[in-house]
């Protein structure tokens, strides 16, 4: 039985999960602010059995129903859980290791119970990634992506939507709808040109995302990879937050990740080293047939996708009544647009039929 709240989740629940005697429970909400779609907690644990960890982290589905009304409609809840439980296994680095992961088909009734990873670091977005950091989470990215390069129309992967299919069709239409409320709260806080850049950008991701769609290999993408969906340790990389998965051309993680997970400067710096990385390891993977003036292309092509469109779904039509999850929507536009500009946005744009 999934539990309805936190408060559902007790002590017998748990011990059932676990197979294990755990004693007493302590709930903790943990990562406010940082997850939108979903609400995290620590559950610390009271047992004497050294085969059971002394916590776990639990993620339930958001507590404000505008939240939930959209992670059900885009099928984001059912996609993670999906992912965990059919595809998890064949992604050799990067994931936690899970110990529950349910949903009831269609709704927003979902648990995942996972390893508590509080010996790794999360950054903060507006403090973004160091040149290190860049470096090792695109190394994993190009192996995970490297599993169904190509392949992204195999029959396993055939309930994930794809780039340019009803999900990117149902966010098409809500731009448009949401535009006016997303620039009226983050247009202050975006460069010179961007409130012009979103405004074309809105109403087109169909005809943007097709045109790089029929160019590029398709592969399963994360489709959230930023820098608070990632754990980092000395040894250790893990990435979280599977809901947004889609097939489609691995670029667009790579763009979406620069494009928001780094401050600016540092990212006009050293994106071609680390574009560079990511194709490099493409290649050890065993990777044929795609180049890496093809991949710059793409890469130039994706921080006109995930990046804007993130920033208008979640500043737009979401709650963001706390402080942090405002500054985290207004540094993500202000990145995302930013680099949308440094790679010729505007002139991409007509490259994709926009006028």
């Amino acid at each position: 039985m999934i539990p309805e709240s936190i408060d559902h989740v007790t002590t017998s629940w748990v011990s059932e999960v676990l197979q294990s005697d755990v004693r007493n429970i302590r709930r903790t909400q943990i990562g406010q602010g940082v997850g939108i779609m979903g609400d995290i907690f620590r559950i610390d644990l009271d047992h004497s059995d050294p085969s059971t960890p002394r916590s776990v982290v639990v993620k339930l589905p958001s507590s404000w129903e505008e939240n939930r009304a959209q992670g059900v409609a885009l099928g984001m809840f059912e996609a993670e859980v999906k992912f965990y439980r059919e595809l998890a296994q064949k992604v050799p680095v990067g994931l936690p290791y899970i110990h529950l992961a349910e949903i009831e088909s269609g709704t927003a009734n979902f648990i995942i119970v996972m390893e508590d990873l509080n010996v790794l670091t999360m950054v903060n977005q507006s403090d973004g990634v160091t040149l290190d950091q860049a470096l090792m989470a695109v190394e994993v990215l190009a192996i995970v992506h490297s599993v169904w390069w190509d392949q992204a129309d195999s029959e396993e992967l055939a309930w994930i939507p794809n780039m340019i299919g009803p999900r990117i069709q149902f966010v098409d239409g809500l731009l448009l709808q949401i535009l006016e409320p997303f620039c009226n709260a983050f247009a202050e806080h975006l460069p010179p040109g961007g409130k012009e850049m979103f405004e074309a950008f809105a109403g087109n991701y169909v005809a943007i995302n097709k045109t790089l769609a029929n160019r590029s290999p398709w592969t399963l993408a994360h489709q959230d990879f930023r820098v608070e969906n990632m754990l980092f340790g000395k040894d250790r990389f893990v990435v979280l937050d599977w809901q947004g998965i889609g097939r489609g051309p691995g670029s667009y993680d790579l763009a979406y990740f620069l494009g928001g997970s780094m401050k600016i400067d540092l990212r006009r710096a050293h994106e071609r080293e680390i574009v560079a990385h990511y194709y490099d390891k493409l290649m050890e993977r065993g990777i044929k047939g795609y180049s890496p003036e093809q991949l710059w292309s793409d890469y130039q092509l994706g921080h006109l996708q995930g990046g804007l469109a993130t920033s208008m779904v979640t500043g737009g039509s979401m709650d963001l009544s706390n402080d942090r999850g405002r500054e985290l929507i207004a540094t993500m536009s202000n990145r995302h647009v930013t680099a949308a500009l440094d790679h010729n946005g505007p002139a991409i744009l007509k490259q994709c039929g926009v006028s």
